[in-house]
């Protein structure tokens, strides 16, 4: 007898239909869809369960309370979260769901809360199989609006969240030759001041793949300029030659 399946699945940065054929497919035969719901989407729904509904309108959803206002550290808000999922997915299995899926914003693996749902519910039910589907990435993303390459030839590339600390960037600003930077918009002048020092420029990203997204270079930004907690900053190479001649 076949075990029962907990899985992970990326639906991208926004645009709905940045997801894969796989994803798709999982969460239409998902007997519950498990997706985060924060301050930012109140009564409504969040950017997950948009994706999900506009690809699957007869999915079955649930939504999880997920706090946003705990911007580092593990809070007893975001404890709470965890829990509260994994008792959403233990009590689907134990009602005799065969697949429970949980949808995230981008991908499962990247800066994703599925790792810890997934450890609380194999704790609770140890036969549960896990699987994660990946999904387009912010970074990607921004990368393709922007017409900008992420990684040519031998250059390096970094992922860096800004809540790791302005010091922890900077030092990757000089070790490494791509550097793209999450969870920084409250941060976004310092964060350009960074760049700004180094030489460098960027481009920012707001709401990628959605019909309002914004794209700007550092360098046209005010000083004061701030910007959404989920927007994605991409300092690319230096790059004296045209795209590709590095290959």
């Amino acid at each position: 007898m076949a075990h029962p399946q907990l899985v992970g699945v990326g639906v991208g940065p926004g645009d709905p239909e940045l997801v894969t054929v796989k994803a798709v497919r999982l969460l239409a035969s998902a007997d519950i869809v498990l997706v985060p719901a924060t301050e930012e989407s109140g009564d409504g729904p969040g950017r997950a369960e948009q994706i999900v509904t506009a690809n699957c309108p007869d999915a079955r959803i649930l939504r999880i309370p997920f706090s946003m206002a705990c911007r580092s550290g593990i809070s007893e808000k975001r404890k709470a979260s965890w829990q509260t999922s994994a008792d959403a997915a233990v009590g689907a299995f134990r009602e005799g769901a065969d697949i429970v899926v949980f949808a995230t914003v981008g991908d499962p693996s990247v800066y994703s809360t599925f790792s810890y749902l997934a450890a609380h519910v194999v704790e609770l039910l140890p036969d549960v199989e896990i699987q994660v589907v990946p999904g387009v990435t912010a970074m990607q993303a921004l990368a393709a609006e922007s017409r900008t390459p992420l990684v040519e030839g031998t250059e390096t590339l970094a992922l860096v969240p800004v809540t790791a600390g302005m010091e922890r960037f900077a030092e990757l600003l000089d070790a490494v030759d791509t550097v793209v930077a999450y969870k920084g918009g409250r941060h976004l002048h310092e964060v350009a001041a960074a760049i700004r020092g180094k030489g460098r420029d960027a481009v920012l990203g707001v709401n990628i793949g959605l019909d309002h997204q914004e794209l700007h270079r550092l360098s046209d930004l005010d000083d004061d300029r701030a910007a959404p907690y989920f927007s994605t900053v991409l300092a690319p190479a230096r790059r004296g030659e045209t795209t590709g001649g590095r290959l």
